[in-house]
């Protein structure tokens, strides 16, 4: 009977452990979201935050990858995120994304438009995750595109845990690994192993993951560090560049 209070006692004990590091990020977050106020988002901003470099004084080729908090609530728990690339001497970029309204109006959620690269995602302004340019950009482009083009849920789109936008970036990430992206804790879904896969590549393609479903696993990997998984949210610390990783905050400590 000793025995099982015992076990009882480290069972509770790691619950509250666990319900520590996954709530008081979370509510942290939800306070620095409650404190933005509400905006209807056809009024949030979607102009560029005037990072990528203008296509007009910029001939060479550019690769950009962003992320920016999610519209209302979402933000709270996640980013999305997005690849902006641009061909060299063009004219514009192309941003390559996944959003679920785009889904309800046509039979892809994969959106690619010519429009601008590095814009407030309502209200949002964009953090910029990787950067490319010149030559390298330039042979990794048309593999930017056929990644896009063979992503295998182009048909489906969910907020939780998966697919979605993050998955998407995920997908690009893992078929184009020069671009050794660690994307952030706050990317929900970029767990999710597309076609119900269970063990992949991390999407740096320095390390390797398992994961169910996006909901429960491990990661292991150079760029990322050591990451765990529950119910989607992401709990880690990042070696290579000193910091802890939390749900709904993010990176804590030093940047990538």
């Amino acid at each position: 009977m000793a025995h099982v209070r015992i076990v009882f006692k480290r069972i509770t004990l790691f619950g509250l452990v666990l319900v520590g590091f996954l709530g008081l990020p979370l509510a942290a977050s939800a306070v620095g979201k409650w404190a933005e106020g509400p905006t209807h988002w056809s009024q949030a901003r979607r102009d560029s935050a005037e990072i990528a470099p203008s296509p007009e004084t910029t001939p060479e080729a550019v690769v950009h990858v962003y992320a920016a908090r999610a519209w209302s609530w979402r933000g709270i728990f996640g980013v999305h995120t997005w690849i902006a690339v641009k061909q060299p001497d063009a004219a514009h970029y192309t941003r390559f994304e996944v959003m679920g309204w785009q889904l309800r109006h046509s039979n892809t959620a994969v959106r690619a438009t010519n429009g601008n690269p590095d814009g407030y995602w309502f209200g949002s302004k964009p953090d910029l995750l990787r950067e490319i340019r010149g030559a390298e950009a330039e042979t990794l482009i048309p593999r930017i595109f056929a990644a896009a083009n063979s992503y295998p849920h182009a048909a489906s789109y969910r907020i939780w845990p998966g697919p979605n936008s993050n998955t998407f970036t995920a997908h690009i990430a893992r078929a184009v690994p020069e671009l050794s992206l660690d994307l952030p804790p706050t990317a929900i879904g970029k767990d999710f192993i597309p076609e119900g896969g269970v063990f992949a590549k991390a999407p740096s393609g320095t390390g390797f993951q398992i994961s169910l479903f996006g909901l429960a696993g491990v990661m292991l990997a150079l760029e990322e560090g050591v990451e765990v998984n529950v119910l989607g949210l992401t709990i880690g610390v990042d070696l290579k560049n000193p910091a802890l990783k939390l749900p709904g905050i993010g990176r804590v400590g030093m940047q990538d």
